[in-house]
Formats: structure tokens, C-alpha cells, sequence
């Protein structure tokens, strides 16, 4: 008789080990708290436009293949992607932005016209962030953080000055232009950190940039969400949504015996959770509970966010698909988040303008608009705080870009820390995960099997590997292997 699984929430990560786990024959039962399927990356409607609600920017589609090509099938099979280029545009002031190009010849031409000499220093350092992801992304994640002598190859030995070092000191070694600075340090914003603090190893994330490219699944990443649940519908994984856990039922031997959906108890042979790590052990009785509130108070989280959700009655100009807004400090902002945890001043903002790509987003003539400002979790936050915050974003937009906006926009939806708590039971309403830094990397991260329940696991973005919709991915696939190694 075939083994149940069920698996707590249907984001990326639950997604993806729903399918390993189906394919290798398992009975999988997928339960939602949601009204719809894909945890954080789910979608808003509203008067004829579309928004992603979460994940926005689609990389290393490497890593997306991969995981299609392990059921024999293609992102083609299911969805239509197009490389954006631009790739994406950095505004630093008043009619002063830099442009990335989608292909790596022209970013060379655009950082050697910033600073001459320049293109040589990018074009060695995207050398090493080749090898680097080449060692990263196509073996090292894909460990389960079991083991310290997980990250002990012959390739990280003979760079593990770059553990120590940092992607600050790296980029900032040869590059002195702050605006080139700047573009070279947003990816690792990515890996939910600093980096200042995020080891020089993960300058792979810049490789994903601008040697993977940045790309659009036409109808949204929901689009992929959509994929993965038919697949997974394919090899037989039941989904209910509306389904609220609210407590893990555990046997005199320590084993998960079954859990309480809505009230009503579900037995299963395995349990794994996709759902917020921290939320999921306190379903346990507390002394089943690997991790303490003092152990997760003094993690280093990735940000949350507030986020718009925005219709325009007009095309706007000046912007690409993908903008971002460093006309303030950087690091200002950063200590706001990380150092002394409060509502920026001057707060740095990401804006994507899907329409401009993809005509499903929003009605003929008409723009959406998703506005993000990163933010430390757990702060305070008030629809007053929401409206203040609005307000400074959409005048900086109009004054660095040259146009009125206020005028244009027909409604606008906000989301931040008390929502993500509210829809995802988001420890401290994290809307990321933890950060990738030193010490919260591979097995340094909460474990993937619980050492107290002998048949509960976890998967996502507070475990293996980290933060990010790939590594969501690959987290699935880890979570699987490591129930398929232990129960074969």
C-alpha cells in the first residue's frame, strides 16, 4: 500500500517536493489555508488588471528546467517566456538612470561609458561568478545541510578566502563608481542580506544577473505556479484549499500520527511543511520543538515589505519592466532594516511595470504597477504608516521619472508585515525567509528533518537552501530525496 504524505501549504517549495514525492509513488495530499494554490506567489485582480502578489523577477531559468526535466517535460510545455531587455533600470536621481541591457557585450559598452577601464574588472568578475554558480547552483544546494562536509569539495577549498570575504569588499576592490557599485550589489538583495555580510562566494547571484538574464513567463510568475500544480495534478497529488492546520498530532513514539484540518483530524504516514518554519513547531507540544523563541528572535531575517498593488488609467514613460530607485542611501536604509529595526526615512523602493511587457496585466492603454519597499520585520505597521509611505514613493516616481502619475491612478491595494503574518503565518512577518549569511548557511540553517519527530520534515525558505523562487525549488527537491532516502 502506498505511503501518505501530507504537505503542509502549496508554494514553491511544496509544490515541487509534491511532485518528487508523486512520481516516486507516494499518495500526496497538499493542504492550503488559502483560497488559492501558490503561497506567496499568488494573484490579485481587480477592474481588468492581473499582479503577482509576490515573486515578480524570474532567474536562473536553469534551475526551472532542471526541475521540469526530471518529469520528462519543459517551462514550454506549460508557459511562454520571454527575456526581457532591458533587463531591468536603476534610477540614482533626477533623470539619471543606467539602463541593463538583456545580454552581457552590451552591459560591458554600459559600465566602460560609466567608468572607463571598468568592463575589464566586470568582465573577470562574472568569470569567477560563473565558476562560482557553476559549483553552487549545479551541486552544492542541492545538499541537505545534513553535514559541515556538505560544503567540502575540491572547488570550495580552493576558494574559501571567499566565505570569509564579503561581495562588498569584492566588487568595491576595483569598481569606483557608486552607481556601478550599487547595480553590482542588488542581486545579493536576493539572498535576504546585506553585502557587507554576505560571503564574496555568492557573487553568483551576479552571474544569474547579467550572464542568465532576466526573464518574463508571459501571464506572470503565477504562471508557473499554474504549471507545477497541473503536474502535480498529473501524478496524482490531491490539493484542498480553505484547509487551516491547526495542530500536528504526534504518537507515544514521537511520530507524527495525523493532523487537524478545519477541525477535523487527518491521519497520515508523513508529514512535511512547506508553511512557515517557526509557525509549524508551535503545532507541536513544546517539547517536541527543536527551536526556541530565543533561537529565532536572534536569527538575521531577510526583509518583509510593503507592497502596492496599483492601476494606472494611462501608460507611464521613463520606466522598464523591472525598476529600481536608488536615489537615496543604500546603507541607511540597510540599518533600518538590519541594525536598528524601524521605518526608513528615505527608503529605497523596487517598481515593476508588467504591462510594458505583457498586454494580460492590464486593460488596453492602462498600466499596473507593483511597488515594493523593503522593510525590517516586525515593525509596527498601520494603514496611516501604509498611506505615508505611498505617498513618498509616488512623488519620488513622478519627480525622477518627469511625470504626474497621482492623478492617473484608479485604486491601489497595499500589503505588508501584519498581512504576511495574517495570509502565511510569517514569523515576525518575514516576507523572505532567513538571509543568506555565513553563519545561516547549508547546515547552519534549521534542518530539513526534525531531530525530535521521527517523521516530520520541512521545506522552504526559513531551511535548505535559502531564500528565492529557485532555491524554493530546489528546497522541494532536497525535502523529497531526504523522505525518499530515509523510507527506502
Amino acid at each position: 500500500m502506498k505511503k501518505e504524505v501530507s504537505i503542509i501549504g502549496s508554494g514553491f517549495s511544496s509544490l515541487a517536493a509534491s511532485c518528487y514525492l508523486a512520481q516516486a509513488g507516494y499518495q500526496v495530499k497538499v493542504y492550503e489555508k488559502n483560497s488559492t494554490l501558490g503561497g506567496r506567489a499568488r494573484q490579485y485582480k481587480q477592474d481588468g488588471f492581473t499582479f503577482d502578489i509576490g515573486p515578480t523577477w524570474y532567474w536562473m531559468p536553469d534551475v526551472f528546467e532542471k526541475f521540469f526535466a526530471d518529469f520528462n517535460k519543459k517551462p514550454s510545455d506549460y508557459y511562454k517566456l520571454e527575456r526581457l531587455d532591458p533587463a531591468y533600470q536603476v534610477y540614482f536621481g533626477e533623470n539619471d538612470s543606467i539602463i541593463i541591457p538583456g545580454n552581457l557585450e552590451a552591459i560591458y559598452k554600459i559600465f566602460e561609458a560609466e567608468e572607463k577601464g571598468s568592463s575589464k574588472h566586470l568582465e573577470k568578475f562574472i568569470k569567477s561568478a560563473q565558476d562560482n554558480y557553476n559549483i553552487a547552483v549545479k551541486d552544492i544546494v542541492y545538499r541537505p545541510g545534513l553535514s559541515p562536509l556538505e560544503l567540502v569539495t575540491p572547488e570550495t577549498m580552493v576558494r574559501v578566502t571567499q566565505f570569509f570575504s564579503t561581495i562588498r569588499k569584492q566588487v568595491r576592490k576595483n569598481i569606483k563608481s557608486n552607481k556601478l557599485i550599487q547595480i553590482l550589489e542588488f542581486p545579493v538583495l536576493f539572498l535576504g542580506a546585506k553585502p557587507s555580510n554576505t560571503p564574496a562566494f555568492y557573487n553568483f547571484m551576479n552571474y544569474a544577473d547579467f550572464g542568465l538574464g532576466t526573464w518574463h513567463p508571459i501571464g506572470g510568475m503565477y504562471m508557473v505556479i499554474e504549471a507545477m500544480v497541473t503536474l502535480a495534478q498529473s501524478l496524482g497529488v490531491n490539493f484542498t484549499t480553505n484547509a487551516t492546520v491547526s495542530s500536528i498530532k504526534i504518537n507515544d513514539k514521537n511520530a507524527v500520527e495525523g493532523i487537524v484540518v478545519n477541525d477535523e483530524f487527518i491521519k497520515t504516514d508523513l508529514l512535511l511543511s512547506g508553511a512557515d518554519y517557526h509557525h509549524t513547531e508551535t503545532l507541536l507540544p513544546n517539547n517536541l520543538r527543536q527551536y526556541s523563541e530565543k533561537y529565532w528572535d536572534n536569527r538575521t531575517f531577510a526583509p518583509s515589505s510593503l507592497l502596492f498593488y496599483v492601476g494606472f488609467d494611462k501608460k507611464l514613460i521613463n520606466v522598464e519592466h523591472h525598476t529600481l530607485f536608488f536615489d537615496t542611501d543604500f546603507d541607511v536604509h540597510a540599518k533600518s532594516i538590519y541594525d536598528t529595526p524601524e521605518w526608513p526615512e528615505e527608503p529605497l523602493f523596487y517598481a515593476s511595470f508588467p504591462s510594458i511587457t505583457d498586454d494580460s496585466f492590464a486593460p488596453e492603454g492602462k498600466e499596473a504597477g507593483t511597488f515594493l519597499i523593503p522593510l525590517a520585520p516586525g515593525i509596527e505597521d498601520s494603514e496611516e504608516l501604509r498611506n505615508t509611505y505611498f505617498d513618498i514613493i509616488i512623488n519620488r516616481l513622478e519627480q525622477l521619472t518627469g511625470q504626474n502619475v497621482k492623478e492617473s491612478i484608479i485604486f491601489k491595494k497595499s500589503f505588508c508585515v501584519s498581512d504576511f503574518v495574517e495570509e502565511y503565518n510569517s514569523y515576525k512577518g518575514n516576507a523572505y525567509g532567513l538571509a543568506n549569511i555565513l553563519t545561516q548557511t547549508a547546515f547552519l540553517r534549521p534542518n530539513i528533518k526534525s531531530k525530535k519527530v521521527k517523521n516530520l520534515f520541512f521545506t522552504g525558505q526559513l531551511t535548505v537552501p535559502g531564500p528565492g523562487v529557485p532555491p524554493s525549488l530546489i528546497s522541494g527537491k532536497i525535502a523529497s530525496d531526504l523522505i525518499l532516502k530515509t523510507y527506502k
